[in-house]
């Protein structure tokens, strides 16, 4: 028998899942477990910091659909983790995180003092759909097997795996046998049962005007395709929740983009039936209640979700269907060819008048594209962005008032395009999931557009791009200060005067106000290519140059700070925070 550790088991392992990338620090207490990764030609991407880590692997995931795997020390390193892994739980990407732990005897629980010791298994089984400490050499294969069925069932999100250094490290006499993943978890999509299918087919096909309310179950399944055909044959408007943005290009006459918020609840109202699918109609979709959803006696809803939990949770199901959304949107097409269902004029009516008032926002917001003065409006960085990167570019935005400039003067042309913390709303998870992009898709662009504050969180990770070769564009939008806290601090101190000011003088806020950081000159300091523009006409040119630098590249944008707080659909973002007054 040969000598293994018990990293080479897990290394191995994740060989036999199809696992080509891990993120994350090396350290001692998993020498082990990286050093068989590297020996097996599984890549290792290093960032700056862990909570980057595990944001390049839930954009890995994401981007890929393949799972996307981080690794962390103990102690300080799996700590470090911790941030990353509640905002990937939240937003449900498929990420295994594998930590080492002090050795048995110290820990599990804690010999009082401890150095670099706490309740790792504890603290992520908190935050994650699963979290196991391996207690023995002999269980590590069967906890990994453990995390990784847990990983495949029901909704993504984290699993993690907490093996003691001692076995992470040590080696044992020992012949242990990688199972084939069919062996262990599930393989195979869930495919709806065809009565069901049938029943969906029959509610959607007699409906006037349905409706298809996207998920990011939709994007986790790869079901771009199949939500198209399923749309183009019930002649059906597709909405979608903020993270499943662009699961129905954006180019399609049926795509009613979520930006366009008093229309997407005007749709949901005219709608007599709708099918919710790969969506749990959380806080962002205004729980399916009225008055942003006509009220569910009014409305057939046929919900299909892989997660059992997520139906009638919030708004009661007349079919409730347990399924893949890619498997069962292919059995819906096919039924609605087979019953021969065609377009139909009243659709095609709603669908104009629809288009028409899409229309008028888009000529209301681009009135400030205009404006040509220098710092530069805001609206016109995405709007540039769009013109200079390709349509299937991966955009990251993150960041307050900064991500949402970025998605109402964006379009997303290609499905799975648009990555940010939709549930969550991480600042600073955007450089990380930028260089998980640009990993996933080595042979597309990635751009993300960010605001200064966000930036400030990461922006060591700069240097992670140049060491990688990962050409990211970081299109930072200045304004030195919390743009969001301090419009809302301004209307609680002094409403009046922010309403015919605009904004507050100096000192009127509460520590709302940054310093500079010249981030063209960080970036440079690093090797990455830098520039600084002001005026909207060297925006353009500035990205381009950016574009074809060849390397990371950072473009620092100075905005007008007033007008960069009133950004567009602040007033919706506060009322999604209330409770809906509709039962």
């Amino acid at each position: 028998m040969p000598d293994t550790t018990g990293g080479e088991v897990i290394a191995r392992m994740l060989q036999a899942e199809g696992v080509e990338k891990v993120f994350g620090i090396i350290d001692g207490t998993y020498f082990g477990f990286y050093s068989a990764l590297h020996r097996l030609g599984i890549d290792i991407v290093t960032p700056r910091h862990e909570t980057s880590a595990a944001h390049m692997a839930g954009a890995y995931a994401r981007l890929t659909g393949r799972l996307g795997v981080c690794m962390a020390s103990n102690g300080p390193g799996v700590a470090n983790l911790l941030p990353g892994l509640a905002v990937e739980q939240a937003e449900g990407n498929r990420v295994l995180a594998v930590t080492s732990a002090r050795r048995p005897g110290v820990m599990y629980p804690d010999r009082i003092g401890t150095y670099q010791c706490f309740d790792q298994q504890g603290a992520i089984s908190k935050l994650a759909k699963w979290s196991g400490a391996a207690p023995a050499f002999e269980r590590i294969p069967e906890m990994v097997r453990r995390a990784l069925r847990k990983s495949w069932e029901g909704r993504p999100g984290v699993v993690h795996v907490d093996v003691p250094e001692s076995l992470m490290n040590g080696k044992v006499r020992a012949e242990v046998p990688v199972w084939a993943p069919h062996s262990y978890r599930r393989a195979h999509p869930v495919a709806a049962p065809a009565d069901a299918v049938a029943r969906a087919a029959e509610i959607l096909a007699g409906a006037r005007l349905p409706i298809v309310h996207a998920g990011s179950g939709v994007v986790h399944a790869r079901a771009f395709a199949e939500l198209a055909r399923v749309a183009e044959l019930l002649q059906a408007p597709v909405l979608t929740s903020w993270a499943a943005r662009g699961a129905l290009s954006e180019d399609s006459a049926l795509a009613i983009p979520m930006v366009h918020v008093k229309l997407c609840h005007k749709v949901r109202n005219d709608a007599d039936a709708v099918l919710v699918v790969g969506s749990r109609l959380g806080e962002t979709d205004w729980w399916g209640k009225p008055p942003y959803w006509r009220r569910a006696e009014e409305q057939k809803t046929v919900q299909v979700d892989i997660d059992g939990e997520a139906i009638g949770q919030h708004k009661p199901a007349d079919l409730g269907v347990l399924a893949d959304a890619k498997v069962f949107l292919a059995a819906l097409a096919a039924e609605l060819e087979r019953r021969g269902v065609g377009e139909h004029a009243p659709r095609g009516a709603a669908l104009a008048r629809y288009r028409d008032e899409m229309r008028r926002d888009r000529e209301r917001w681009d009135r400030a594209l205009a404006e040509q003065q220098a710092p530069m409006h805001p609206a016109h960085v995405a709007r540039a962005c769009g013109e200079v990167f390709p349509a299937d570019a991966v955009q990251v935005a993150d960041g307050g008032n900064a991500a949402v400039w970025a998605m109402f003067y964006s379009k997303v042309r290609t499905p799975n395009t648009l990555l940010s913390t939709f549930k969550f709303g991480m600042l600073g998870a955007g450089v990380a999931q930028a260089l998980g992009a640009a990993v996933a898709r080595p042979d597309k662009r990635v751009v993300c557009i960010i605001g200064d504050g966000a930036m400030g969180f990461h922006p060591q990770e700069i240097e992670t791009a140049i060491r990688n070769r990962l050409p990211v564009v970081y299109v930072v939008m200045c304004d030195r200060q919390w743009g969001m806290v301090k419009m809302n601090q301004s209307f609680m101190l002094r409403p009046w005067k922010t309403l015919v000011m605009k904004s507050l003088g100096p000192g009127e806020t509460i520590k709302a106000d940054l310093g500079e950081i010249a981030f063209d000159k960080l970036a440079e300091a690093m090797g990455a290519h830098g520039e600084r523009v002001a005026d909207p006409a060297a925006l353009r040119p500035a990205l381009e140059r950016a574009r074809d630098a060849g390397r990371c590249a950072v473009v620092h944008v100075d905005v007008d700070p007033v007008k960069h707080m009133w950004a567009p659909g602040l007033l919706h973002f506060k009322k999604m925070h209330e409770e809906p007054s509709g039962s």
